[in-house]
């Protein structure tokens, strides 16, 4: 059922998904923001993907680049709109609706711009059901939606149209050199397709999930109850039904540095207690992509690894890791639909240059 989202919505909408992002997906706050200034007392219909009709039209809107340079390069807020109609007026037809392409961090948030600046309605899906860090990383892609023609959109008003027919590596490719000589950031509409494709290759309702996540943190520690217990609950009943911890400890280093357009490096924790336990490491590009507890990996993608603050469960990006953080990770199972053969490849370990081979998190010892 199609259902109604407020501005009070989304500082908890932006919690969730920022959890889901595990670590990714951009700056939540400067999303929320976004949205905030162009909704108003407004509201946005979002809907359900099993009641779309087989033939609406529904172009997926989003950010990319590197989430360290989103945070010192806010959006002027008019690129995301820019893409969906400049990739409208190429295809020769408007869209009925747009969508996330990852749910994680500010590109929970880009959609519900566009929705709000067009009167758009938003779906309740994705093509991550997570946040991945290249554009070619879909379920959308992996069950037989291509992202191409693809419309980039800059804050100054530059717009470029990317078509590489059935290779979305190749598209990845070309918008990321872009991005990068954009200054790191550019606003895509991609992966345009039907409402019987969102069906077939979106992972479902990770929108009102996210929604619910935040909203479900907020009310625990409200009632001075645990947060990861509401976690734990919440996602009890979903496609994400399993939730581990995986450790706490204090952050004792991080590397980072951007390069080839994405933030990569290294977390390490060390426990509170340091005659007790081993060190964890997690490893990201963009969003988490493998932990390691005394060098034994507990988690790995697509699966997803969280660091979360070990009280409030404050979910913490990438981009916001500081030593002396008092941290807690934990690993939550990924759809059955991205975990098959080809989803793996797509975005399984060996797709970021992994040797390890994926495990599931709730198998693991």
């Amino acid at each position: 059922m199609s259902w109604q989202l407020t501005a009070g919505d989304l500082p908890d909408l932006a919690r969730g998904a920022t959890l889901l992002g595990t670590g990714g997906g951009g700056d939540p706050y400067i999303g929320k923001m976004l949205v905030e200034r162009v909704l108003g007392e407004r509201s946005i219909t979002v809907l359900d993907p099993d009641e779309l009709a087989d033939d609406l039209f529904v172009i997926p809107t989003a950010q990319m680049g590197a989430p360290t340079v989103m945070i010192e390069k806010i959006p002027a807020g008019t690129e995301p709109t820019l893409a969906l109609r400049t990739l409208e007026a190429h295809l020769g037809r408007r869209a009925d609706a747009t969508m996330p392409i990852e749910c994680g961090g500010i590109n929970s948030m880009i959609p519900l711009v566009v929705a709000a600046e067009t009167g758009l309605p938003v779906v309740d899906a994705d093509g991550m059901g997570r946040a991945f860090p290249e554009l070619s990383m879909e379920t959308f892609a992996v069950y037989g939606v291509h992202g191409s023609p693809l419309a980039l959109a800059g804050e100054r008003g530059e717009r470029v149209i990317i078509d590489t027919g059935d290779d979305d590596r190749q598209m990845e490719w070309l918008a990321r050199g872009i991005t990068i000589r954009l200054g790191g950031v550019g606003h895509i509409a991609e992966y345009a397709m039907s409402g019987a494709d969102v069906r077939r290759t979106a992972v479902p309702r990770t929108m009102s999930m996210a929604l619910a996540l935040g909203r479900a943190i907020r009310l625990a520690r409200e009632a001075h109850r645990s947060p990861f217990d509401a976690i734990a609950d919440t996602l009890a009943p979903t496609l994400y039904s399993h939730v581990r911890d995986l450790f706490v400890g204090k952050v004792t280093d991080v590397e980072r540095r951007t390069t080839d357009g994405f933030a990569k490096g290294r977390a390490v924790i060390s426990p509170l207690d340091p005659a007790n336990g081993e060190t964890f490491e997690i490893s990201f590009q963009n969003e988490n992509l493998i932990a390691r507890r005394g060098g034994r990996v507990v988690a790995i993608v697509p699966d997803l690894i969280c660091v979360v603050d070990h009280e409030s469960a404050e979910p913490i990006t990438t981009e916001g890791l500081r030593y002396g953080q008092r941290v807690r990770v934990l690993g939550i199972s990924t759809p059955e639909m991205m975990r098959t053969p080809g989803a793996l490849a797509a975005f399984g370990p060996s797709a970021f240059g992994l040797t390890e081979e994926f495990v599931p998190v709730e198998t693991r010892a």
